[in-house]
C-alpha cells in the first residue's frame, strides 16, 4: 500500500504538467472557424444593397455595364462583373524569390519589363512584376489554401503539409465549376457554344486540395527534395498538350477543332524549391535550374503574345514563398515572405498604361501603401474579377486594380472612358463581400474586436458616400459622353474602397486565430501548481544537501586529528575561497537557467540569437568551474581540464563543422569533405570497440560488434557515393545497409536492456550506453557527413561530463550546477548541428537518405530523430547518471539530483513559453517566433515528460 502512495505521488506532479500543457495547446491552436458558405452567382446586387446602395442606383449600374444582372451571367460574361479576361494560366515556381524573378529571368521576365526599343518583338503585350508578400507559415499547402481561399490558414495547420489535407472554405477553384453553367464560353465569330475546362500539371499538393475538381490533372510527387527534376520534367512534358487547348491562345478555327477548351491552366513547378532545399540558393545548381525555368516560362508567354488581338489571355508567374539563404522556408523572415509575383497579358488585353493607373493618391498616404502592397491573398479576388466568378466568401484579400483589365464586351475607347468605373464597382463588390463575411464571423465568435468593426464599418459608409454621389454625377452627365466617367469621386471611391480592404486585412492577421483564453488560462494555472509541486528544494534530501553543500569544506577540513590540524589550518583560506566559488557557481547556473527558460522566451530577439546565448553560458559556466578546481585541487589531474574540454568541443562545433542536413554532394563545407568525415567515421569506431566493446567475449556480442562495424563502413561508402558528380550513385542502397545493421544493434541492446533485472548494474550502464551510442549513430546517418564530426565531438563532451558527474572532494558540483550544464550541453547540440526552434530549420534531407519516394512514418521518424535525436539521448544520460553511480550512497545522493534539476529546468521553460505566447498572441511575431519556440519547447517537454514517467516505472 505504501508502495503504491509513493508511486501515485511521484507520478502525480508529471501527469498533472501533461493535462496542463493538453489544456493550453488545445486551447491556444484551436483552428480559426471556418465557415464553409459559397458565394453565389447572383448575390451582387444583394452584397451591394447591404452596404447602402438603392435599387436604382443598382439599375443604373447594370444599365450602364458595370454591374451584371442574371442574364449577363447566362450569355457568358460572368456572374457579378463581366469578365475580363479569356483564360488564364498559373504558372507557380515554388519558392520562387522576388531577386530570383527580377535578376535571374531575363529571357521571360526581363525581356518584357525592359524591352528591346528596336525589337517590335519585345514590346507585345503588357507586363507587371510585383513582390508578392506571404504571411507565415511560409510552407506550400498553407500559401496554396490562401492563394485560393483568400483566407488565412492558422499556424496549427502546418501539419496538413506533412500528411494531406482539405479546404473547407469557399474557393475560387470550386467556383470555377460550380458556375460553369452560367459562364458558357462562345466562339467570338460563329457564336459556337462549349464548356470550359480547367487543368494542372505538377506539384500533387494541388489534388491533394482539389482531388476531383481538374478536368486534366497531372500530379508528380512533391516531397523527396533530392529530386530536382521530375515534377519540372512532367510539366514540360504536358504544358504544351494543354497550352494548345487554352481558350483565346489560338485562333478560331484551331480551337473550335480542338476538343479541350481549357479556362485555365495551373502548372506547378517544383525544382527551384529542391535545390534550395539540397544545395542552397547560391549553389551552380540554383543558376541551372532558374535557367531551365527561364526557358519554360519564356515559352509559354511568348505563346500567349502570339495570341490573337481578338482575345485577351493572362498569366501570373509566382513563387508560394521565397527562401533563406540556406535554401528553407516556413518562418516569417522577410526572405521567405517575399516571393515575386510576374503579371502578363496578350496584346488584345486593354489594360491602362502605368501613369494612368489608380494609385490611392486622392486620400493621402495611407491609401497609396494600401495600393502599393500586394499579399498573397489580393490574388484570390483579382482571379475571380478576371475569369468572371463571385469572390469566395471567406476572402479578406483586395482586389488589385492595376491587374484589371477592361471588360472584353467593351471596345477600346469605351474601356479607357469607363475603366474607373468598372474597378469602382469592382472594389465595392469586393468589399461587401468581406464586410459579409466579418458580419458572419463576428455572429459566431468574439474573436473581432468590436471597436475595430466599427471603425471598420465607417470607413466602408464614407467609401459608399462618395461612391453614392460619384453615381449621381454620372447619372447627371449621362446624356453626355462619358465625360464624367473617371470623375475625381469615383476615384476617391476607389481609394477609400481599397483602404477598406487593406485595414480588413490587417484586422485578419491580427485576429487569424480563434484562441480560448479561458482554456489558456486554466491550462497555464494546472502548470503552475505542477512546476511548483516539482521544485527540488520540497524535497528533504535535496535542502539538506544546499544546505550542507557550504560548509562541505569546512566540515571536511576539521574533521582532521593531531598533527593533520596544522595542515588544515593552513590551507582554511584557500577552502574558504573556494567555498565561495562553489556557492557562485550556483548562483551563476540559476541566474542562467532564469534567463534562458525564463527571461528570453519573452524577447523575439533572444530567441533568433538563442544559439549564441547557449554557447555563452556553456563556456562561461565550464570556466567558473574550472577556476575553483584549478586553484582549490591539491593536485592537479588531467580531470581539472575536463569542463574546458566541454567548452571547447562546443567552440570547436561552432568554428569548424557546418552543413548539416544539407545534400552530401555540396562541397562549400570542410566538415563535408572525405578526410574529415572519413577520420572521424574511424574515431567513433574505435570509440565503439575501446570504450564501448562487449563486456562478454561470447560469439553472439563479437556478431553485435561486426554489426556496428559494418555500418560504419556502409556509411562512408553511401557518403562517397552521394559527392560524386554522377547522381546515379546516390548511395542510396550503402545508407540503407548501414540503417538496417544500426537497427539491429538498437533491437539487440533493447532485448538486453529488458532483462535489467538479471544484470548487474555496471553491465546494465554500459548496454545502455551502447543502446544510446547506436541511436547516435542512426542520427548521424539522416543528417549528413558534417554530423560525423559533430557526433565525435558531443560523444567527448558526454564523455567529460559523465567524468564530472562522479567527481569527488574539491571537485564535486553541487546538483543544479551539474543539471545546467547538462541542459546547455545538449541544447547546444541541437542548435550546433544547424537546428533551430523554427520550421524553416527542419531538415527535409534526413527524410530522403535512403530512398528517393516518400513515405510517410519513414520519412516522419527519421526528420524526427534528426531534430529531437539529441535531446533524447543526452536526457536519457542525464538520468541513467543520476540512477547508476559506483559511489557510496552517501556520495551518491547528490548525482541523485541533477535530474531533478534538470526535469525542474525544462518544466521552467514550458511554463515560461506558455505564459509568453499568451502574452504575445497579437504581437506581430507570435507566428514567425513565439509560437514555433513554444511548440519545439512543448515537444522537449513531451520528451521529458515520457522519461520522468519511465523513471518512476523502472
Amino acid at each position: 500500500m505504501m508502495m503504491t502512495m509513493k508511486l501515485l505521488r511521484a507520478l502525480a506532479t508529471p501527469i498533472l504538467l501533461s493535462i496542463g500543457l493538453t489544456i493550453f495547446t488545445q486551447s491556444f491552436f484551436l483552428s480559426r472557424k471556418s465557415i464553409t458558405t459559397r458565394s453565389s452567382c447572383h448575390a451582387a446586387p444583394t452584397l451591394l444593397q447591404n452596404i447602402g446602395l438603392n435599387t436604382d442606383e443598382l439599375r443604373f449600374l447594370q444599365n450602364r455595364g458595370w454591374l451584371n444582372s442574371e442574364a449577363d451571367g447566362d450569355n457568358g460574361g460572368g456572374c457579378w462583373t463581366s469578365r475580363r479576361i479569356d483564360s488564364l494560366i498559373i504558372l507557380v515556381v515554388d519558392a520562387l524569390r522576388f531577386d530570383f524573378a527580377k535578376d535571374h529571368l531575363p529571357l521571360s521576365v526581363g525581356r518584357r519589363l525592359y524591352p528591346d526599343s528596336s525589337s517590335e518583338e519585345s514590346r507585345r503585350g503588357f507586363s507587371r512584376l510585383y513582390q508578392f508578400v506571404a504571411d507565415p507559415p511560409t510552407v506550400t499547402m498553407q500559401r496554396l489554401k490562401a492563394l485560393t481561399t483568400g483566407g488565412l490558414p492558422t499556424f496549427a495547420d502546418i501539419t496538413g503539409s506533412f500528411g494531406g489535407a482539405s479546404v473547407e472554405e469557399d474557393t475560387w477553384v470550386e467556383q470555377l465549376i460550380a458556375t460553369r453553367n452560367h459562364r458558357v464560353m462562345m466562339h467570338r465569330d460563329n457564336n459556337t457554344t462549349y464548356v470550359s475546362k480547367i487543368a494542372f500539371v505538377g506539384d500533387d499538393t494541388w489534388v491533394d486540395l482539389f482531388p476531383t475538381q481538374f478536368d486534366d490533372a497531372h500530379p508528380y510527387p512533391s516531397f523527396n527534395t533530392r529530386d530536382l527534376d521530375t515534377v519540372d520534367n512532367g510539366c514540360m512534358m504536358h504544358l504544351p498538350r494543354l497550352l494548345d487547348g487554352l481558350i483565346g491562345l489560338n485562333n478560331n478555327e484551331t480551337q473550335i477543332h480542338n476538343a479541350s477548351h481549357f479556362e485555365l491552366i495551373v502548372s506547378h513547378f517544383l525544382g527551384v524549391d529542391h535545390v534550395g532545399h539540397t544545395y542552397g540558393p547560391n549553389d551552380p545548381h540554383m543558376e541551372k535550374k532558374l535557367h531551365q525555368m527561364d526557358l519554360i516560362l519564356s515559352h509559354s508567354l511568348d505563346l500567349i503574345d502570339a495570341s490573337p488581338q481578338t482575345s485577351c489571355v493572362a498569366a501570373f508567374v509566382f513563387g508560394d514563398h521565397g527562401m533563406t539563404e540556406d535554401g528553407n522556408h516556413g518562418g516569417g523572415s522577410s526572405e521567405e515572405m517575399n516571393a515575386g509575383l510576374f503579371a502578363h497579358y496578350s496584346p488584345g488585353c486593354q489594360l491602362l498604361e502605368h501613369d494612368e493607373k489608380l494609385d490611392g493618391g486622392e486620400i493621402g498616404i495611407d491609401s497609396i501603401q494600401a495600393f502599393d502592397s500586394i499579399n498573397q491573398i489580393d490574388l484570390v479576388p483579382t482571379i475571380s474579377m478576371l475569369l468572371g466568378l463571385p469572390i469566395p466568401y471567406a476572402n479578406i484579400g483586395g482586389i488589385v486594380p492595376e491587374l484589371l483589365p477592361a471588360p472584353r464586351r467593351t471596345t477600346r475607347d469605351e474601356s479607357e472612358a469607363s475603366f474607373t468605373p468598372h474597378a469602382t464597382v469592382a472594389l465595392a463588390l469586393n468589399a461587401a463581400q468581406v464586410w459579409t463575411y466579418f458580419d458572419d464571423y463576428s455572429k459566431t465568435s468574439r474573436d473581432l474586436p468590436m471597436k475595430k468593426l466599427r471603425e471598420l464599418k465607417e470607413l466602408l459608409d464614407s467609401a459608399t458616400s462618395v461612391y453614392k454621389q460619384a453615381l449621381s454625377e454620372s447619372k447627371q452627365h449621362s446624356t453626355q459622353e462619358n465625360s464624367l466617367n473617371d470623375s475625381m469621386s469615383f476615384r476617391k471611391a476607389c481609394s477609400l474602397y481599397k483602404l477598406f480592404l487593406a485595414e480588413s486585412t490587417e484586422l485578419g492577421k491580427r485576429v487569424w486565430t480563434q484562441f480560448n483564453e479561458s482554456g489558456m488560462m486554466l491550462g497555464i494555472g494546472i502548470m503552475v501548481l505542477a512546476w511548483f509541486a516539482a521544485f527540488p528544494l520540497w524535497r528533504t534530501s535535496v535542502r539538506a544537501e544546499m544546505c550542507l553543500s557550504g560548509s562541505h569544506y569546512f566540515l571536511n577540513g576539521h574533521a582532521g586529528k593531531g598533527h593533520e590540524k596544522t595542515h588544515v589550518k593552513a590551507h582554511n583560506a584557500v577552502l574558504t575561497s573556494s567555498q565561495y566559488f562553489r556557492m557562485g557557481e550556483v548562483a551563476v547556473s540559476f541566474v542562467f537557467m532564469i534567463f534562458l527558460c525564463g527571461v528570453l522566451t519573452f524577447s523575439n530577439s533572444y530567441i533568433v540569437s538563442e544559439r549564441e546565448v547557449v554557447t555563452l553560458c556553456l563556456s562561461v559556466l565550464c570556466l567558473l568551474v574550472f577556476r575553483r578546481w584549478f586553484f582549490a585541487a591539491q593536485l592537479r589531474d588531467r580531470s581539472t581540464f575536463l569542463p574546458l574540454i566541454v567548452a571547447l568541443c562546443a567552440r570547436l562545433n561552432d568554428i569548424f563543422v557546418s552543413g548539416h542536413g544539407l545534400d552530401p554532394s555540396i562541397r562549400l563545407h570542410a566538415a563535408h569533405h572525405p578526410l574529415v568525415f572519413l577520420s572521424s567515421l574511424v574515431v567513433l569506431g574505435f570509440v565503439r570497440l575501446r570504450w564501448l566493446g562487449d563486456i562478454q567475449s561470447n560469439s553472439s556480442l563479437k556478431m553485435a560488434t561486426l554489426i556496428d562495424a559494418i555500418a560504419i563502413i556502409c556509411l562512408a561508402f553511401s557518403w562517397l557515393d552521394k559527392r560524386s558528380t554522377d547522381h546515379s550513385r546516390n548511395g542510396i542502397y550503402t545508407a540503407r545497409i548501414s540503417i538496417a545493421f544500426t537497427l539491429v544493434g538498437v533491437m539487440s541492446s533493447a532485448q538486453r536492456l529488458l532483462q535489467y533485472k538479471k544484470m548487474p548494474s555496471t553491465e546494465w550502464l554500459m548496454q545502455t550506453q551502447l543502446a544510446l551510442y547506436r541511436v547516435m549513430f542512426f542520427i548521424v546517418i539522416v543528417t549528413g557527413p558534417s554530423a560525423a564530426s559533430t557526433g565525435l565531438l558531443i560523444l567527448i563532451q558526454t564523455a567529460a561530463l559523465s567524468q564530472m558527474n562522479e567527481s569527488l572532494k574539491s571537485k564535486e558540483l553541487d546538483a543544479p550546477v551539474m543539471a545546467a550544464i547538462w541542459r546547455l550541453t545538449i541544447r547546444h547540440a541541437f542548435f550546433g548541428t544547424n537546428h533551430h526552434c523554427s520550421f524553416n530549420r527542419l531538415q527535409f534531407s534526413a527524410a530522403f537518405v535512403a530512398t528517393n519516394t516518400f513515405m510517410f512514418h519513414i520519412a516522419g521518424s527519421s526528420l524526427f530523430l534528426n531534430t529531437y535525436g539529441w535531446e533524447i539521448i543526452g536526457s536519457i544520460m542525464v538520468l541513467i547518471l543520476s540512477r547508476c553511480s559506483d559511489r557510496k550512497p552517501s556520495d551518491f545522493l547528490s548525482r541523485k539530483h541533477v535530474w531533478y534539476w534538470f526535469v525542474f529546468f525544462q518544466w521552467t521553460e514550458i511554463l515560461t513559453s506558455c505564459i509568453s505566447v499568451s502574452l504575445m498572441k497579437r504581437h506581430l511575431m507570435v507566428w514567425a517566433i513565439f509560437a514555433p519556440r513554444f511548440m519545439f519547447a512543448a515537444v522537449f517537454t513531451v520528451l521529458n515528460l515520457i522519461l520522468c514517467f519511465l523513471d518512476v516505472g523502472i
